[in-house]
């Protein structure tokens, strides 16, 4: 799989297409645009047969670099990436970072092609996706671009669980600027997959990995709450936070940055620094725990509940 991962720890699904799949929707392409170039050099052989052999040797040139190069790179450029033959084996090409092309990526690509495609039948661009690791042809390596796969068993995705309903809101003000995209990569991994993993080691991981979120946010996770838990509120806080910034004005989404806590614990918004959250055992805003309202929970470590 690719190891392209959005600003919102969302993996793209991108997988890299490989050879048999790029050969076929070569194949396709090369079909077409042959059959076009033959089509168009009868019908300018019938119009030009009145002029002399230069003039002839000057359109053919010219209806050759028009179908058989620009025309690749007009289609690619127009449909960001898929010709004919790419939507048939549902392969589209984007930018290495997963954005769509543009003309300048589809030129080189194309000017390329004509090289290891049109000039040496394909051999010099099978060897250089047999070669590369994700299966780039020359002309991909110079461009800067990608082949992938954009049809894929919805089996291979799935959706990250919702947190517990009396964890959602919790994190509104954690601070997650310093947390990296590894770490919201294999959080959503563990999210998705908890279910598939032995119980014991389940929690291992998702006690490592909410020590590892503490560490890097600086504020401690509410007192009483499962590590599992806590992994998947300050998740769904992520991509809440994310959402808002998609659809919000530029002004909105300013606001929405750099909050800190009022509790004397970054990032904990409304949240009780020792008590916990109302509801969550370890007591809440209106606890009258002397205990509970000076004793506050370790900064760093995540001891799971008893």
């Amino acid at each position: 799989m690719s190891g392209l991962v959005t600003g919102d720890a969302v993996v793209l699904e991108l997988q890299p297409a490989r050879l048999p799949s790029r050969a076929l929707a070569v194949l396709i392409d090369l079909v077409v645009v042959w059959a076009a170039y033959l089509l168009v050099a009868l019908g300018l052989a019938v119009a030009t047969a009145s002029l002399d052999e230069a003039a002839v040797m000057a359109v053919s040139i010219a209806s050759f670099l028009l179908i058989l190069v620009g025309a690749p790179i007009a289609v690619e450029t127009l449909s960001h990436g898929r010709s004919l033959g790419k939507m048939a084996c549902g392969l589209r090409v984007v930018r290495d970072d997963g954005g769509p092309i543009r003309f300048r990526h589809a030129l080189v690509r194309g000017a390329m092609g004509v090289v290891e495609i049109l000039m040496t039948f394909g051999v010099v661009a099978c060897i250089a996706s047999l070669v590369s690791e994700r299966g780039r042809r020359l002309g991909d390596v110079f461009a800067g671009t990608l082949v992938v796969r954009e049809r894929i068993p919805a089996a291979r995705t799935s959706a990250v669980p919702p947190p517990p309903p009396w964890l959602v809101g919790r994190f509104s003000g954690l601070d997650l600027s310093a947390v990296p995209d590894a770490l919201w990569l294999e959080v959503r991994q563990y999210l998705t997959r908890a279910r598939e993993l032995d119980p014991a080691v389940g929690r291992r991981l998702a006690e490592r990995l909410a020590d590892e979120l503490v560490a890097r946010t600086g504020a401690p996770p509410p007192t009483g709450v499962p590590a599992d838990a806590y992994l998947a509120g300050v998740m769904a806080e992520r991509q809440s936070r994310e959402a808002r910034r998609a659809f919000a004005s530029p002004s909105e989404a300013v606001g929405t940055a750099g909050t800190v806590g009022t509790t004397g614990v970054p990032g904990m918004v409304g949240m009780p620094g020792a008590a916990g959250v109302s509801g969550v055992p370890g007591g809440g805003a209106g606890s009258s725990s002397p205990a509970a309202a000076v004793a506050p929970p370790p900064a760093t470590g995540f001891a799971p509940p008893a």
